[in-house]
């Protein structure tokens, strides 16, 4: 009878799992093309087992051969290996109050198609919204065709609380309510199918999936920041050691309802004095004088930028009160988490510029810490984009991390 604690051998299932993520893992973290010869010494791996594997990864699309480095000496030159460019790819679409978003991420995180679709979405039903990115998600499917890619999963990033099965709890912003979303968008669009259990489509809050966005697009994943998408709602993605803190039911980040005030005026989630009523994109245009514009949210933001640029007064004011009112909010995150970066994302990201001192100076005046280990305040890297990049990326980092789901697919 064997005991409890008696160690067991690996299931060679187990085994070739483990080895397909170290060596592809070796792969995409690699400065530059490594050969056989260097990951079978990096990962303490035979050489014949590494050879094995990477034909495996070569078969399966997920590894290319680079162009051979060029010898002076005597033998063969090595091909170093690189991920591959025509292989798996990643669909990230984002539904948000007044645009459609939909892009298709490579193996190697690269952008290969972004496009946007500019509309004020409250007055649709959920059906309507979701048959609009449908087509959206129909253009990104035919280009990626075009590139040589295979569509492997796609991520939909939404304002709200998601609950189990991509359930839309609240969207407040968007006047949605229990939205099933899933099922609304895969009538209108089959995306793909299972993947090592996978669903096709999985629902995730935007400012979560801009977080993962910028944490991917940085120089490491050990990190910790607090990133905001600042559109008509605010959200916010916590990452803590480069992982993404969900918590109890995956519904954290809502900063945009933090009570700035709590007589200030009524917010659309049905209290008052929320961030989101002194620092949401539309409190900031009608501040500046831009309420009434007939502009789209974008160009609204880049006009504002413009006004604040040249030494609009209004423009000037109503940032710095944005600014204020979010510098309260934050230092009561940072004071609560440790955090040493904020990150501004979404139409905050332009905005920075202005922004950003009145955040400082809030944080300097209310974080207990400040005066001995300061705080980083920045503009996002991917801007706008973040969401829709991080939900895409979300799907090939999970071959990436899990290479025999996509292995073992039906060809």
């Amino acid at each position: 009878m064997t005991r409890p604690d008696a160690p067991t051998a690996v299931r060679q299932g187990s085994l070739r799992e483990w080895n397909l993520a170290v060596v592809l893992g070796r792969i995409a973290a690699a400065d530059r093309p490594p050969s056989r010869a260097e990951l079978a010494a990096g990962t303490g791996l035979t050489r014949a087992t590494v050879s094995a594997v990477v034909e495996d990864l070569l078969a399966g699309r997920l590894v290319a051969e680079a162009e051979p480095t060029p010898r002076t000496g005597a033998g063969r030159p090595s091909r170093g290996l690189v991920l591959a460019t025509d292989g798996p790819a990643g669909l990230g679409l984002e539904v948000n109050v007044d645009y459609l978003a939909a892009c298709v991420v490579d193996l190697a995180g690269r952008v290969r198609h972004h496009r946007v679709h500019r509309a004020d979405l409250r007055p649709l039903s959920p059906a309507e919204a979701l048959a609009r990115l449908a087509d959206l998600a129909a253009d990104a499917r035919a280009e990626a065709t075009r590139e040589r890619l295979t569509l492997a999963g796609a991520a939909l990033a939404v304002p709200g609380l998601v609950g189990e099965a991509g359930l839309v709890r609240l969207a407040p912003n968007l006047g949605w309510r229990d939205v099933p979303v899933p099922a609304l968008l895969g009538r209108a669009a089959p995306l793909t199918a299972h993947v090592d259990g996978v669903p096709p489509l999985v629902v995730d809050n935007e400012a979560n999936l801009a977080a993962l966005g910028e944490l991917h697009a940085g120089p490491g994943d050990r990190a910790s920041f607090l990133h905001i998408s600042g559109e008509v709602g605010i959200g916010a993605g916590i990452v803590l050691d480069g992982s993404l803190f969900r918590g109890t039911r995956g519904w954290s980040g809502e900063i945009g309802h933090i009570t700035i005030r709590p007589d200030g005026p009524p917010c659309r989630c049905g209290g008052r004095g929320c961030l989101e009523t002194y620092a949401g994109q539309e409190a900031v245009l009608a501040a500046a004088g831009l309420g009434g514009a007939d502009l789209p949210a974008d160009t609204a933001t880049t006009r504002l930028a413009e006004l604040a640029g040249a030494g609009d007064p209004a423009a000037l004011r109503a940032l710095a009160e944005a600014g204020t009112a979010l510098g309260v909010a934050v230092a009561g995150v940072v004071n609560l988490l440790d955090l040493d970066t904020v990150v501004l994302g979404g139409g905050y990201a332009p905005l920075a510029p202005w922004l950003c001192p009145p955040v400082l100076a809030e944080v300097s005046r209310r974080v207990l810490t400040a005066a001995w280990s300061p705080v980083t305040v920045r503009p996002a890297t991917l801007g706008a984009a973040a969401a829709a990049v991080g939900g895409a990326g979300s799907v090939v980092r999970r071959i990436l991390d899990q290479p025999t789901g996509w292995l073992a697919r039906p060809a």
